[in-house]
């Protein structure tokens, strides 16, 4: 099988629809370059008939961006029905090999610049602990799919839960949140926000530059996962909250 950029979006649709995952180890997705896999994940969400609400920020940290042989981050786009509110059901029936992430999510106040610094950004948006649960429509994805279909399938995003936005920290501090997630009450992981290139203030200007080489936008309104404290643990059924200090709070989710 050959992944080109003319059907490899309606093919990553088909599966996304019917809950068929693509076999990728003997396929050849040798004409995809990154800047064609954006347009594969262009258009596969365009598939999707909803509204683009959010951007997810991958391969933060120097250890995810060695695991997929890369040398900065990606995005993806997440659309209305992916972004979640605190204590959200998630059924794993509907979802393919999820994962789970610890992430912090910022919400425009109002359109962010490419020329905004850190303050000015954390002064146009509002922070909210988040949970994040990657998803691809590929099998056997974590951790060996190449790059560029990482980045065709909308850098693999699954589901983006947003916990309450409550104390804002300094721009200092966010470079040193820490946060721990349990499942069913027993611990299960936890990580540091330096991990996200340092801070994720760093990751949030990261993307409002990139989409700015596209012509974008980073719009009011929209939400942004920033990138992950920890390295993924597998998702399984049972009630999951991860607390962040900093008096940023916790987020639950609820696996059915």
């Amino acid at each position: 099988m050959l992944f080109t950029k003319d059907d490899l979006s309606e093919q990553l649709y088909h599966a996304l629809s019917k809950r068929e995952p693509l076999a990728w180890k003997d396929a050849d997705h040798s004409e995809l370059t990154p800047e064609l896999a954006y347009n594969v994940q262009h258009a596969f969400n365009q598939k999707k008939g909803e509204a683009v609400k959010g951007y997810k920020i991958s391969l933060t940290s120097k250890q995810t961006q060695d695991m997929f042989h890369s040398d900065s981050p990606l995005y993806g786009q997440i659309v209305a029905s992916s972004l979640l509110k605190d204590n959200a059901e998630v059924e794993l029936a509907s979802l393919n090999e999820p994962l789970l992430e610890l992430e912090l999510e910022f919400t425009a106040l109002e359109d962010l610049s490419p020329e905004d610094d850190e303050q000015a950004l954390l002064e146009k948006t509002e922070v909210a602990p988040g949970i994040e649960v990657p998803d691809s429509r590929f099998k056997d994805w974590f951790p060996t799919l190449p790059l560029e279909l990482v980045i065709s399938d909308s850098a693999v995003c699954g589901r983006v839960v947003v916990g309450k936005a409550t104390q804002k920290p300094s721009v200092e501090e966010l470079a040193d949140v820490h946060s721990s997630v349990t499942l069913n009450g027993e611990p299960l992981t936890s990580g540091v926000s330096s991990e996200v290139l340092g801070n994720p203030l760093n990751a949030l200007k990261w993307l409002v530059q990139r989409l700015a080489q596209d012509g974008k936008t980073l719009t009011k309104g929209t939400t942004v996962s920033t990138g992950t404290f920890c390295l993924p643990k597998k998702l399984t059924k049972g009630t999951y909250v991860a607390t962040f200090d900093h008096q940023l709070g916790s987020v639950t989710v609820h696996v059915k």
